[in-house]
Formats: structure tokens, sequence, C-alpha cells
């Protein structure tokens, strides 16, 4: 039998983790345990989760009806291929994701995580146009600052300079970036930065096959809020230009902003539309490409097939955590709980405005941010934070708060006492 320390030695013989070095690696910490809002190390201590790990868990940890779900599905099968055969559970949670997103939206392909439905979404749009005889229609436009996975076509469409795949830029695919959309959610639209897309589709829109977006919040790429009116404007400048639009709601998907989706702080509908992350409640890796009748018939047309087959697409345990998962997210009032968390964590957190060391705090609907004036080392805050029983995980000049939705005041609260703590600790 195994000590902890024994594991934990293991761990950083053979484990490389994410965004990590494998000769200077971040420390880690074992995990005994789970529930609720709290994570439970192996030597006992408990922390609050303040990230739903990595913006997924959004009904917390170990919960009873996820847990049953998944072992009524685990009684019957597995998994089977879905090529030439189905299941109940990725039918109904198909039929739920059609009647809970934007009307348009009517077919839906699933994948295994939210970087390669981004791919898959990238290759609708370029299969479609193929189909539509303009085959010369390969290239995206979107703006910098954004985040869209760690596959190589995701990768293309994140931010070029500032993002983490700048390494990876020469074998890349060249697309088209515009400025970031200007901060602000009540600020005015900026006219000079839809004229900036306007010049791009104007010069490109016959080599342009779609624009992709985070709608609302540019998350990974800075945590950046504008004002929705500029996915109106985006929306009609795509169809003026004959472009698709692509949405990535992998993290502002299922109530993140305070709406069910981001685009429902608009009025208008993409015509492809990405979802992951708390499509499962955090429990099984799923995610699924949404689009219109146009791309999925217009692909389908003249005997069409999609070109893309994941071996555990439409898997049943992660189709029935979705499912459950779902069902939980219907008892909830989204706008009033979500209301209600950022109330708490614009209360927990607005003593940092106080702090020399920091820029700015602001929140929307399930997000919290203290933005510093400095880069973080993380080597050297996180233990920090785990001293003070909760689990954060800064990036850049970064710490923020993704909590699940079940989370209390009084748990709010303390992750707001161990930033506030840990920020004024920095140096000026």
């Amino acid at each position: 039998m195994k000590t902890n320390q024994e594991y934990l030695d293991l761990d950083k013989q053979l484990l490389w983790h994410p965004y990590t070095s494998m000769s200077k690696p971040s420390p880690h910490f074992l995990v005994e345990k789970a529930s609720g809002c709290e994570i439970t190390l192996s030597n006992g201590h408990t922390l609050i989760d303040g990230m739903s790990s990595w913006w997924s868990v959004i009904h917390g940890y170990n919960h009873p009806a996820m847990n049953n779900a998944i072992q009524a599905q685990l009684s019957q099968f597995s998994h089977v291929m879905f090529g030439g055969l189905t299941h109940k559970p990725a039918i109904e949670l198909a039929e739920k994701l059609i009647t809970i997103t934007p009307t348009d939206l009517q077919r839906v392909f699933f994948s295994d995580s939210g970087s390669v439905s981004v791919e898959v979404a990238l290759k609708m749009a370029i299969q479609y146009w193929n189909t539509q005889g303009q085959p010369n229609k390969q290239f995206f436009v979107t703006p910098k600052s954004g985040y869209h996975g760690d596959t190589f076509a995701a990768m293309s469409v994140c931010d070029p300079e500032n993002g983490m795949h700048n390494l990876f830029t020469g074998a890349l695919t060249k697309q088209l970036f515009i400025s970031p959309p200007p901060t602000g959610l009540n600020e005015p639209v900026k006219e000079e930065y839809l004229n900036e897309i306007r010049t791009t589709f104007k010069e490109n829109h016959q080599r342009i096959a779609g624009f992709i977006i985070e709608p609302l919040v540019q998350n990974a790429g800075g945590m950046r809020f504008y004002n929705p009116e500029y996915l109106n404007q985006i929306r009609t400048l795509c169809d003026e230009f004959d472009i698709l639009l692509i949405f990535d709601e992998i993290a502002t998907g299922f109530g993140r902003t305070g709406k069910l989706f981001a685009t429902n702080h608009t009025h208008i509908c993409p015509d492809i539309m990405c979802v992951g992350k708390a499509l499962t409640g955090g429990y099984m890796t799923l995610a699924a490409t949404l689009t219109n009748d146009k791309v999925a018939l217009g692909i389908s047309d003249n005997d069409g097939v999609f070109m893309h087959g994941p071996t555990f697409m439409g898997n049943p345990l992660a189709c029935s955590a979705a499912n459950a998962s779902l069902s939980l997210l219907s008892e909830y009032n989204i706008p009033e709980k979500i209301t209600q968390l950022e109330t708490w964590m614009r209360e927990a957190l607005e003593t940092c405005e106080q702090l020399e060391q920091v820029k700015e705090v602001r929140c929307l609907g399930g997000i919290g941010v203290v933005e510093l004036k400095n880069a973080l080392n993380l080597h050297e805050i996180q233990p920090k934070f785990v001293e003070l029983g909760v689990w954060i995980r800064p990036f850049g000049k970064l710490i923020y708060l993704m909590p699940p939705y079940v989370i209390s005041k009084k748990q709010i609260q303390i992750l707001g006492k161990a930033i506030y703590q840990v920020a004024s600790e920095l140096p000026h």
C-alpha cells in the first residue's frame, strides 16, 4: 500500500499535467474525495472550489441525481459505436439541446471535448461552402484575445500573439484576425470597430468560410466582457458578405453569464454553436456542435456526408450525465440564481478594489474577476490559496472565480477573503 507522498512522488515522475513543465512542475495536490462545493485532499485538508473544475461542475461534486443517472445507464451499456447504431440517451439529449438553444439550431453533432467541437464547427463551415460551389472559402475571421481550444484547427483561431499557442504559429493555418471587441458591457458600440470587420469582410469574403467568436465574454483570453450589440451587428455583416457565424459557447453556455446561453443576450442566432464543459455537469467529457438546416442540409445535398466521426461520439454514459445535468438546470431559475451569485461575488470581491496591486474588479453572472496590474507566478500563488482552504487557479494577471451554482454565500465570502489576502501580499 503506497503512502500519499509516494503517490505524489510517482505523479511528479510519471504524469505530465496540463500547461506544466516536467522538469519544474507546479505543485499538485492529491484529492481523496469531493462533495458539493468542497474538495478534500488526501491529508484531510478541505478546499472550497472556486473553479467548478475548469468551469464545468455547475451542480457541485458527487450529486445524487447525476450519480444515479450514470449508474442506471451503466447497468444497461456503457458504450456503443455511433456509426450505424443509436440510443435513447443521445436522442433525448439532442431533443433537449434543440429545445433550449436558439430556434434556428436544429441539428446536433456530438464529439468528445470542447476543442473537438470547434474543429467540427470549422470543418462544417468549410465543407458547407464546398458543397455550395465555393471551395475557396477555407479561412476564418476571429478577434484577437480569443481562445477556442488546444487542437490544431482550434489553435489557429486563438490569439496568435499573446495566446498560449504562438509557438505553433508556423504550423497553423493563417487565419484573419481583427481587434478584440472593445470592453464594457454597457459601453456604446464603437463604429470604428464594426468598420474594421466590414473592411476585412469586404476585402476577403471570397475566401472566408466563417467568423468565430466567444459571445459576450472572451474567457481564457483575459475574461473580457463586451457589449452584446456587437454580436447583433456582426450577424448583419456576416449575412451581407455571405459568411457563416460561429459562436463558441463552451465556457459561456448553460447559465454562466446569467442567461441560459450568452447568445440569449442578443436577438440573433449563429449558424453554428459549440457547447461543452458544463454540458454534463462536469461528470464526463462531452461536447456538441449545433447547426441550422442551411448548413446541415447544404452539406448533405447530393448524397454528401459530413467527414467526421469520433470513436466515442455520443457516448451513452456522457449523454446520460448531460440529460441529468440539463434536468437539474431546468429546475433552477437561472436569472434569479445567477444574479444572486453575481451579487455575492461583487460583495466578496469589492474590497480588492482598495488594493494598490489591483487594476479592476468586474463580475458578470457566475464570473468574478480581480485583474491585477502585474502577472502572477502560479508556482507561488497556488499553495497560498490551498493553505487558506480554497481552490483558485489564477492565470496571467487574473485571479477569478467561476464557482458551482450551488455554492453558498458563506463559501463565496471565504473565497473573496482569500483572494484579498493573497492579492494584498503581492508586490505593488
